[in-house]
């Protein structure tokens, strides 16, 4: 493998006269050994790639931003801060040298390739991102282009709107790309009832959240997940980690969320519990040994999920951002919840979307994420990084995933001149031994996963149990949305 040519021009953020800015919380979280995380992420091209292009592009906008020109040096105090370098793109931006002729199988190539570069540990002396750009074809895309970020550089949605940012609609080359529309809350006439309504949802906020609290720390003192097939080892020993991905229709899971009336998010952890349903349930009935064998409902399940603390951020902003030097909210900014999950063998598979809309319903209540973003600034503060490395890791060993989901464009999208096809991404480090991601793009929803392959020896089975789940959650919807029609 090599990387592109050296030119003559040099990227260049900030002088070393530049001020030294220290991590946020989370970041430094992220810089940890025992939390050490980056991103994996591969955007496919429906076109091959041209990547002079590429590193023109990134040069004008990416390189721009200053955790994207700067390294992370660790001070004697144990703290992290961003400083200032020089930037050669040319040196992050890689061509791998490969023979694409004598590749038999693409898909499992790349899966391979991938997985190699999970596993790769990033160079710490300098900006933590690297871009590779391979002109090979495979069942979804002519090119794609595979990113590394090390996930102190930002989160999900910090990483979404860049490139989104740095993307520009198919259809109109000078427009930027747009997102579902948020949702647009309808204010009510009855006056004489707002001040009462307000009173009882605030009760309600505040009962919820005590609640929820509570059982984060009985989370952190002992409350452990239940030993299953998923569940990650303890310890700080080197995993092998292995991602891949799964392309399904966008358009099913609308049609499950509009015959059950209920959101995006309500879908897809509805079908996630059916599939770690299935999942689970073959692996014990493949278990021959009846001590070990488990009923499914007696089984904590639970998963972390990151939130979004931050309002929208504009991609006009980001965009200014990255083309003026303007200022923008960018980075870290999540709370972690934990999220119990229905695990059952049940009759009927609309259940797992209904038990999901009913979790995330109290969750919504609950402001446990900005209580733990607090938590998190306060006890660095008090008690130093190594204690809050030690909960968090704490959080992480008693759960068994982690989920997430970013909706990505409504519309096709063009980034750096190269029309895309899709985006795939996983977040991968610390010691769950599964994590799963779901991004959508126009009429597509990517299903990620990042695995511990020591753990999940057979990530492809737990793919497909997913899909298959997706097939028979839509199928009761659509027969749900005929009876209602009959009726």
């Amino acid at each position: 493998m090599y990387t592109m040519k050296k030119g003559k021009d040099m990227a260049k953020e900030g002088q070393e006269t530049a001020a030294i800015e220290p991590l946020s919380p989370v970041s430094q979280l992220f810089v940890s050994p025992s939390l050490y995380c980056f991103i994996i992420f591969t955007l496919g091209f429906q076109t091959r790639c041209n990547p002079s292009t590429i590193v023109e592009g990134v040069k004008n906008t990416w390189i721009k931003l200053p955790r994207f020109s700067s390294k992370v040096e660790m001070k004697k105090n144990g703290k992290a801060s961003w400083v200032p370098v020089s930037v050669r793109v040319e040196d992050h931006v890689v061509v791998p040298d490969l023979d694409y002729s004598n590749i038999e199988n693409p898909d499992q190539f790349i899966e391979d390739y991938t997985s190699k570069l999970a596993n790769t540990p990033m160079d710490m002396s300098r900006p933590l991102w690297e871009l590779h750009l391979l002109n090979i074809k495979t069942s979804n895309a002519e090119s794609l282009a595979i990113g590394k970020f090390h996930h102190s550089l930002g989160d999900g949605m910090s990483l979404i709107s860049l490139l989104l940012a740095s993307s520009r609609k198919t259809s109109d080359p000078d427009a930027l790309p747009t997102t579902a529309a948020t949702r647009k809350h309808a204010s009510s006439n009855k006056k004489s009832w707002w001040l009462v309504g307000r009173f009882w949802f605030m009760i309600r906020i505040i009962f919820t959240t005590v609640v929820e609290l509570f059982k984060y720390l009985l989370t952190l003192c002992f409350m452990r997940d239940t030993k299953t097939p998923l569940m990650g080892k303890t310890g700080d020993a080197i995993r092998s980690r292995k991602v891949i991905h799964r392309i399904v229709s966008f358009d099913d899971v609308k049609l499950v969320k509009n015959n059950m009336d209920m959101k995006v998010n309500d879908v897809l952890l509805g079908m996630t519990q059916a599939g770690l349903s299935r999942y689970l349930s073959r692996k014990y009935d493949e278990d021959m040994v009846v001590e070990k064998k488990k009923n499914l409902e007696k089984i904590r399940l639970r998963g972390t999920v990151f939130v979004n603390l931050r309002a929208d951020t504009k991609l006009e902003d980001l965009a200014n951002m990255m083309a003026k030097g303007s200022k923008c909210r960018w980075g870290n900014f999540v709370g972690v919840i934990i999220f119990p999950l229905w695990v059952r063998s049940e009759d009927d598979p609309l259940e797992y979307v209904r038990r999901a809309k009913s979790t995330m319903d109290i969750k919504k209540l609950s402001i446990e994420s900005l209580i733990c973003y607090g938590l998190i600034k306060l006890t660095r503060k008090i008690l130093g990084g190594k204690v809050v490395e030690t909960l968090v890791r704490r959080l992480f060993d008693h759960t068994t995933l982690t989920f997430s989901n970013v909706m990505g464009p409504d519309e096709d999208i063009s980034f750096f001149d190269h029309p895309m096809s899709y985006v795939a991404a996983s977040a991968l480090g610390g010691p769950q031994a599964l994590i799963i991601h779901y991004v959508t793009y126009v009429n597509k929803i990517v299903i990620n996963l990042a695995v511990d392959t020591s753990v999940i020896r057979d990530p492809h089975l737990l793919c497909d149990d997913l899909v298959e789940s997706l097939d028979i959650i839509k199928l009761a919807a659509m027969e749900k949305g005929v009876h209602k029609m009959e009726v």
